[in-house]
């Protein structure tokens, strides 16, 4: 979202920067493509997920947070019997893919509330909605602004939101990945990159009504949609991308649900996490 109206709002191209945005099933796949430097920056990439691949010694670094909380949510049809997920027993919950914030989300789910439902990777908002109102899956999950105009409509009732959870609360749950190779020979262009990043957030909280009609045709959603996101979901606080919070916390969970062997030393977290400092010189 960010790179997206970034770039309409050519807040990229004046730091010389013009992205080539690539989109993927969840962020399992973006992370194994950061790991394959087939992209040069991972975007909302699963923390958890990220500090297991280092811990195996895979080439990938934090140049940033992505979301701190989370605003995706997850629904069944009003058609359904399930109204909240204590109704999932010998029931399907789907997530995006594995190792994406969204799977440590729902077997969080699975582990707080002693769920005995299958857990099943459905891949982006769209597919998995498909599969929600085909009867192919029970409980779907989206992010906004995704799914809010069948909310309105009563086709899908929301039965958990990922805030629910206290380990996603005041975490950081997904971040911005690079691969290390990357980050060593074109640390100036991450830089950069970043100097944009953080200027988008401004103009997306801004007062120019151009954002939302931006974010409004990106979504293919209304302009009242596309407000209520914003001023309902994600505060601006919520995606600063110059604190990774709650390190400690989701170690634990990590290793609770064996995604880390041991906590990362504080030697390992330096390595990780390389957030480039605001002062850059822009070309």
């Amino acid at each position: 979202m960010v790179g997206e109206l970034g770039q309409r709002a050519g807040i990229f191209r004046k730091h010389g920067i013009v992205l080539d945005i690539l989109y993927t099933a969840g962020s399992g796949e973006t992370l194994q493509a950061v790991i394959s430097n087939s992209v040069d920056v991972g975007t909302a990439v699963g923390t958890i997920a990220v500090m297991a691949a280092f811990s195996k010694g895979a080439p990938v670094r934090i140049i940033g947070a992505e979301t701190t909380g989370a605003a995706e949510y997850w629904y069944a049809s009003t058609l359904s019997s399930i109204h909240s997920l204590k109704d999932t027993d010998g029931k399907t919950i789907g997530y995006s893919t594995n190792g994406a914030s969204t799977h440590l989300v729902v077997m969080s789910f699975m582990r707080e509330l002693g769920l005995k439902a299958r857990p099943v990777a459905t891949g982006n908002s769209v597919s998995t909605l498909t599969q929600v109102m085909s009867g192919q899956v029970d409980v779907g999950w989206a992010s906004p602004a995704f799914g809010l105009k069948e909310l309105k409509d009563d086709k899908i009732r929301i039965v958990a939101r990922a805030s629910d959870l206290a380990v996603v609360r005041g975490q950081t749950i997904r971040v911005l990945a690079v691969n290390a190779e990357t980050l060593a020979k074109r640390g100036e262009l991450l830089a950069r990159y970043m100097t944009a990043y953080r200027e988008t957030l401004d103009y997306m909280y801004g007062s120019d009504p151009k954002v939302m009609q931006d974010y409004s045709d990106f979504a293919g959603t209304s302009l009242a949609f596309a407000q209520q996101t914003r001023d309902e979901f994600y505060s601006k606080e919520m995606l600063n991308p110059d604190e990774i919070r709650g390190v400690d916390v989701l170690m634990r969970q990590a290793i609770q649900l064996n995604f880390l062997a041991a906590p990362l030393t504080s030697e390992q977290l330096n390595a990780l996490i390389r957030i480039p400092s605001r002062a850059v010189r822009t070309p």
